[in-house]
């Protein structure tokens, strides 16, 4: 049970020795257990999300030996999350993730010291990140994952050893996981795969307006259409109990208009957040891969070989390790610019569905700009509204083929860069 006696100091370094020696993981000139001890208690690490992954993260972590975990989340907790958050209990409820789960973890486990970090991951700075040895993440959000791995990428120096923060990425949906291992500008980083990510999920607005027959369609409707009418310009928190509970209510009511069953809060969080439900075994499995490859580093006894691992249990346990390659054209670890062949007749909104679309890119508000030059910026206001003509302009009259557009999104810490050719 997870609420036995305190774990002393002493039974959890027994079990580290015995599965450093069982994987065969020590060298055999690498035999004094206390440097192994050493290695593992001065490894600051940090752990990026509190939720089923991180939870099972946290505990991975403490019994392996580390003794400095910082977590950082900027959830609550909600009584949905009770049957896989292994760390909270009902009255829990409404606290934040990360410093409840600190406060367990310190309590219940000798010699460990977790710091919380309630906050989101945007309101720390590089001085922050540099802090640490390695970063485990354990997010459900993709907009994090890129904005995590750019700004690691982007934190290394050549000339600074010290500057390299390998990321540690895992990542559970249903049955199936991943856990991978990324050393910024040496192995391949996460937005070289984003082309492997399935695309989300979308309804035909005509569907959700007009002729919804699916609980979806009835969340859809109240989250795009009847949203704005009743709030406003207020944009919606989806992180804000009150915000899903509205939503639910609204998309409740429209179910029962068209007779439509299955309407719940969970669901209205999962489509609004895309959220997939979790299998607490699915996480056990990924942390476990994550904490292993963290040891690994942490005691500089495994070189990196194959860096992607992939998990599977809908029919059976299957695994598949490989090494995932580093793309020429990524716009985070690569200084080469995209190169992009479109019809010059195109217009730039036409353009900017297509970005928005691209499982490479998965664009969500771009900007545009040209040789300095704005073509289209989502913000200010009245900038935006002084630019919008311009994309119903084709693109042979804002620029020429062949010249470099600068892309930029709210929810990236980069820049693309991609070179246009007209077909």
């Amino acid at each position: 049970m997870v609420d036995a006696q305190t774990i002393t100091d002493n039974e959890r370094w027994a079990g580290v020795y015995k599965l450093l020696d069982r994987n065969s993981l020590i060298h055999p000139e690498f035999e004094p257990q206390e440097e192994i001890k050493e290695f593992i208690q001065s490894c600051k690490i940090l752990v990026i999300g509190a939720g089923g992954l991180g939870c099972e993260i946290l505990k991975n972590l403490a019994l392996s030996g580390f003794c400095d975990i910082h977590v950082i989340d900027m959830d609550t907790i909600d009584v949905s999350n009770l049957n896989r958050q292994f760390l909270f209990r009902r009255a829990d409820v409404g606290k934040p993730k990360a410093v409840t789960a600190a406060a367990f973890i310190n309590k219940r486990v000798q010699g460990v010291t977790v710091t919380p970090h309630y906050c989101k991951i945007q309101d720390k700075d590089e001085d922050f990140y540099s802090e640490f040895a390695l970063v485990i993440c354990g997010l459900d959000s993709i907009e994090a994952r890129r904005w995590m791995n750019a700004t690691l990428v982007g934190m290394r120096d050549e000339d600074n050893p010290d500057s390299l923060k390998p990321l540690i990425d895992g990542g559970t949906e249903g049955f199936k996981g991943q856990a991978r291992v990324i050393l910024p500008g040496i192995t391949s980083c996460y937005e070289c795969s984003m082309d492997m990510l399935s695309k989300p999920t979308g309804f035909p607005l005509c569907t959700i307006a007009n002729t919804p027959r699916l609980p979806e369609h009835c969340i859809e409707w109240a989250h795009i259409l009847e949203w704005p009418n009743v709030h406003g310009e207020r944009k919606m928190d989806t992180d804000d109990p009150k915000d899903i509970q509205w939503l639910y209510e609204t998309a409740l009511a429209r179910a029962r208009q068209y007779n439509i069953q299955g309407v719940t809060y969970s669901l209205t969080q999962g489509v609004v957040k895309n959220i997939i439900p979790a299998i607490a075994a699915t996480n056990a499995i990924i942390a476990a891969s994550c904490c292993n490859e963290a040891l690994k580093i942490a005691t500089t006894c495994a070189k990196n070989l194959n860096n992607y691992m992939m998990y599977s249990g809908n029919d059976s346990v299957y695994t598949y390790t490989f090494e995932h390659q580093r793309k020429d054209d990524c716009p985070v670890c690569s200084t080469s610019a995209t190169k992009l062949d479109f019809k010059g007749d195109k217009t730039l909104e036409e353009l900017m569905d297509y970005l928005k679309e691209k499982p490479d890119v998965q664009l969500k508000k771009p900007s545009f700009a040209v040789g300095g030059k704005p073509l289209y910026m989502q913000a200010p206001k009245q900038l935006e509204e002084a630019m919008r003509p311009n994309l119903q302009k084709p693109l042979s009259e804002l620029f020429s083929s062949g010249d470099e557009l600068t892309i930029t999104d709210s929810t990236l810490p980069f820049s693309l860069q991609i070179i246009v050719t007209f077909i």
